[in-house]
């Protein structure tokens, strides 16, 4: 066994299901934490957990260079490195190399790429980039791809698009071989499942033809790639929204790199079932909060006295404990602690925000937002 998806209801083009992995059940739609490097910055495990998180995001590219595969794979793959029993998904790496820019050389074989750490040069291809994640050991994993720049030339974007459909091809390839080699430990029979991305720019026909393309391939999933590479958010949607309709109704549909709390419910509504982003944790560290009330900058001198929680509304910890005076000084003082209670805070609004989104779809309503940043149920 290595996944299964199941559509629980629907309302409209939104749906709410489960993911069944190797490590656990996924509730969809979900949102992902980022853990780039096996660590979501500011926040342990047992938090995370806590706070419900069921599938957490880690890089390939990050992880390749430091602390490198073997050492992950000894220990049993991510799982059992970063102690997390609940699923995770890899990245292929394909986005760190394309944001390297004057760092690599794409080929057909392949990206040669110098290290953001210490200038090195290194190589991935569709088959090393398999062979990273199955020693990561990842429940889900991705196809090696080349995202498009925006804007990008017509023939520069179809290029990219037959390269991401060739290495798609490969990398299914190579992983069939040799995904026994998962270093799972008590987990007889399980195996990871790799999912195909969709690429073609900000092409709609393109963006057609790439996913009826790798649906010819196969893959028990499916991601629309190449997306918030600085192209208008409006842009982004209707993108985002013509590749849906060319995805199999029956497999998860995971958009990557996606958003703020107002875009993850908009791209829910709109039928994808998977989303990961920093947002919510960069912000964090940044000071930026996420609240019913709408966006709360911490590190403003106004909440140096205010003694009434950060969100009325919301229910975690910080919140029911700690004041907007507290967190302010914190963040002022340059304290470890601001960015634990900071990123706990907006982790827990967008898993709530999910969950309200899972809840309104179960009920056949529409979930939008409020200017203000308050989710609320549409008649």
């Amino acid at each position: 066994m290595s996944l299964q998806f199941e559509i629980n209801a629907t309302s409209g083009c939104a749906r709410t299901g489960r993911l069944i992995t190797p490590h656990g059940e996924v509730e969809t739609p979900i949102f992902m934490p980022v853990g780039t490097l096996a660590s979501v910055k500011g926040i342990s495990q047992d938090l995370l957990e806590a706070l419900g998180v069921q599938i957490l995001l880690a890089n390939t590219y990050h992880l390749y260079l430091r602390p490198g595969v073997d050492p992950v794979r000894k220990l049993g793959g991510l799982h059992g490195f970063m102690s997390w029993p609940r699923a995770i998904l890899t990245d292929s790496g394909g986005f760190q190399v394309f944001s390297l820019s004057e760092l690599r050389k794409v080929k057909e074989e392949g990206v040669t790429f110098r290290s953001h750490l210490d200038g090195s040069s290194h190589f991935f291809s569709p088959e090393s980039a398999m062979e990273a994640q199955i020693g990561l050991g990842a429940d889900i994993i991705m196809a090696f791809d080349e995202c498009t720049e925006h804007p990008a030339q017509a023939e520069r974007t179809r290029s990219s698009m037959e390269l991401t459909l060739a290495w798609a091809d490969r990398s299914k390839k190579y992983f069939e071989a040799h995904n026994h080699k998962v270093p799972w430990r008590n987990l007889p029979g399980q195996t990871q499942s790799l999912f195909g991305i969709v690429q073609g720019g900000m092409d709609h026909a393109l963006r057609q033809e790439s996913a009826e393309r790798t649906i010819e391939i196969g893959f028990p999933g499916y991601a629309i790639g190449g997306l918030s590479v600085g192209e208008p958010r409006a842009l982004t949607r209707e993108v985002v929204e013509s590749t849906l309709q060319h995805l199999p109704a029956d497999k998860p549909r995971y958009l990557m790199g996606v958003g703020t709390p107002e875009e993850i419910v908009e791209y829910a509504n709109l039928g994808v079932d998977m989303m990961d982003c920093v947002l919510p944790t960069r912000a964090a560290r940044h000071g930026l909060l996420f609240t019913s009330e709408g966006k709360i900058s911490i590190k403003q001198a106004r909440y140096a006295s205010e003694e009434r929680p950060l969100d009325p509304n919301c229910g975690c910890e910080v919140c029911v404990r700690y004041s907007r005076a507290y967190l302010r000084h914190l963040y002022a003082s340059n304290e470890v602690l601001a960015q634990v209670l900071n990123t706990t805070h907006n982790l827990s609004f967008y898993l709530d925000t999910m969950r309200a989104v899972r809840h309104s779809i179960a009920l056949g309503k529409r979930i939008s937002f409020l200017s203000g940043g308050m989710p609320r149920q549409d008649s």
